[in-house]
């Protein structure tokens, strides 16, 4: 059994794809970053860097529980498990993990940022806000090129695509997708599987229920709280 400590955030969701790809048994625990879980001692335990998704296998690789965090990691995890959107060959393996690694050094880290600073940043910010916009536009730039050349990311549907694709909700929501079609082509296949469908779903609920942000959640999520050592 697999235990998913999780919220649905881009990188939350994108485990929630694969497991419901994969048809892998799991368990949930909610972790609601907004109020804090992710600083618990019990979930620093086996997530040091106080993020989310983290994963426990009851049922690891010598039958022994195996602790994992860092979304990429989770996914070959899982992809070596279950023998499913990850390729056993050699070649095939180095046709994704360029991709996957992509968006985790590239797509996260500045997609989040320019959702960020449009939504959070204090006056005088048109700086950041304008270098973040343009590494975004550069990388859509990158992706639609690729998927110009292939259906999915790696040739084949992958935990790559799977990696990527949560990023782009919110930017397919605010029309931004329009200006790549490739992209937006990529993005509807994704989106019409049953697996995604259901995976976008989960904790969508609790998530939904939370109160507007105060500031006090203000200050968990993007203030002193996140320095603090531990």
């Amino acid at each position: 059994m697999l235990d998913v400590y999780n919220w649905p955030t881009s990188n939350g969701r994108k485990i929630f794809i694969m497991l419901e790809e994969c048809g892998l048994p799991y368990r949930v625990h909610p972790v609601s970053i907004r109020n804090g879980d992710q600083f618990k001692p019990e979930f620093l335990k086996f997530s040091p860097n106080n993020k989310i998704p983290a994963l426990i296998d009851q049922d690891g690789p010598d039958g022994k529980p195996l602790s994992l965090f860092e979304s990429g990691a989770i996914l070959m995890y899982l992809g070596q498990k279950s023998g499913k959107f990850f390729p056993k060959d050699m070649r095939g393996q180095y046709e994704v993990l360029p991709w996957l690694f992509m968006q985790v050094g590239h797509v996260g880290p500045m997609f989040g940022q320019a959702h960020h600073f449009h939504g959070n940043a204090p006056p005088g910010s048109d700086y950041a806000i304008q270098r973040f916009d343009n590494e975004q536009k550069r990388i859509y730039n990158v992706l639609d090129k690729r998927l110009g050349e292939a259906e999915f990311l790696a040739g084949a549907y992958s935990i790559a695509d799977m990696a990527v694709f949560p990023w782009t909700q919110a930017d397919e929501a605010s029309g931004m997708l329009k200006a790549y079609p490739n992209v937006k082509r990529w993005f509807d296949a994704i989106l019409a599987r049953p697996a995604v469908q259901k995976a976008i779903t989960i904790l969508a609920a609790e998530r939904a229920a939370q109160p507007a942000m105060t500031p006090e959640a203000r200050e968990i999520m993007f203030g002193s709280k996140q320095y603090e050592r531990r």
